[in-house]
């Protein structure tokens, strides 16, 4: 890895591994933000419900203001500046790395609005409409196994697929063009990312050219421009020190020092979660080695007593299945608790939309793979 860190004698050009590291973590963000906006939805449905089933367009407007926020201020999107990188506008020439004046330096680098709304597009603008074509691509049932869907679902797919109208067709070019776009779409980026690991682009990103801008790590310069600039700041917050002024100050500052403390209340949210999720797998090891101080484990609920005219399993052998009499092959517990292969689950549902031993209606939907 160290290896690929100067690629070229620059020391300011990051590496590969960093773009890439910084980008897992907005990828991640979303995930987070929507995982604890569905716990306080749980409890406060009245006013969050409508937000979590909107979180696209939710998390796309967080993060106008955020990103916008780091770019104006930081010079770098949320995630670069995390990782102590930064966004420099692209001079014409590169010159010499040895500057006399660098306030001219910095003035020179610093991102223009031009460049900021550019930036957003392609940091706020290309996730949503990607999230959106992904959504609006398995709604349409793409990808997606049609027998977990209930029959209205499904008949409800196939009108909307099967219907000789001006949309319609439009639906069935979308399902056949979106996995090849999205395909495409990844290999360019691959691509590009090779490119620049071998130093043929000084961009990881092809949009990047268009902005006018490349990606480059916090130098001594601008950790000393950063220091003089909360320096210079600091004659003009005692000013007055009259209570009024002082909770105008406070208002007027709280939205920004809550931007900043983004960059450490997120990642400890997200790594906060992942813990939550080993925590709770069932192959973590915590689970497995921890000894419940409530006593033996929980019995598994009891199943469903048989219909006088239904299904007998008197005879049937241990993983034996009740309807072909054979090894149970992918076993499929119906909604009653007893278990069959998961094709003759099928079969009797789709035919007689119960269960065989207690009778009990059910749908096919309702039928639960068994992971052994």
């Amino acid at each position: 890895m160290e290896f690929f860190s100067d690629v070229g004698g620059d020391p300011l050009k990051p590496s590969l591994f960093e773009l890439v590291a910084q980008e897992q973590l907005r990828d991640l963000l979303q995930p987070a933000v929507k995982y604890v906006l569905s716990v306080f939805a749980q409890r406060y449905p009245r006013y969050l419900l409508r937000i979590v089933n909107r979180h696209e367009e939710f998390y796309a407007v967080l993060m106008l203001f955020v990103e916008r926020h780091y770019l104006r201020k930081h010079g770098a999107a949320f995630a670069e500046n995390f990782y102590g990188l930064k966004r420099r506008r692209r001079p014409l020439f590169e010159m010499e790395k040895a500057r006399a004046a660098v306030d001219g330096l910095l003035a020179e680098e610093k991102l223009r609005d031009k460049e900021i709304w550019r930036s957003m597009l392609f940091l706020v603008g290309l996730p949503y409409l990607r999230a959106k074509a992904a959504d609006y691509f398995e709604a349409l049932g793409g990808g997606v196994d049609t027998e977990l869907f209930d029959e209205g679902a499904s008949s409800r797919q196939n009108r909307l697929l099967t219907e000789e109208t001006f949309a319609a067709k439009l639906r069935r070019l979308f399902l056949k063009v979106y996995p090849w776009a999205n395909t495409t779409f990844e290999i360019w980026l691959l691509v590009c990312n090779v490119a620049y690991l071998f130093d043929k682009t000084p961009y990881y990103r092809p949009w990047l050219r268009w902005i006018g801008a490349d990606v480059r790590r916090l130098g001594a310069d601008d950790m000393l421009a950063a220091r003089q600039a909360s320096q210079g700041r600091i004659p003009a917050t005692k000013l007055s020190q009259g209570l009024l002024a002082k909770m105008r100050r406070f208002l007027l500052s709280s939205p920004r020092l809550l931007l900043d403390s983004l960059k450490v209340l997120l990642p400890t949210a997200i790594f906060f979660i992942r813990f939550l999720e080993w925590w709770y797998s069932p192959s973590s090891p915590a689970r497995s080695l921890a000894v419940s101080p409530l006593g033996p484990a929980v019995p598994p609920p009891r199943l469903l007593p048989p219909h006088p005219r239904g299904l007998r399993l008197d005879g049937t052998k241990y993983g034996e299945c009740g309807l072909c009499h054979g090894a149970i092959a992918n076993a499929t517990a119906f909604p009653s608790g007893y278990v069959f292969c998961y094709k003759c689950a099928y079969e009797y549902v789709h035919e007689h939309g119960r269960c065989p031993v207690t009778l009990v209606p059910a749908r096919v939907w309702q039928l639960r793979k068994i992971l052994v």
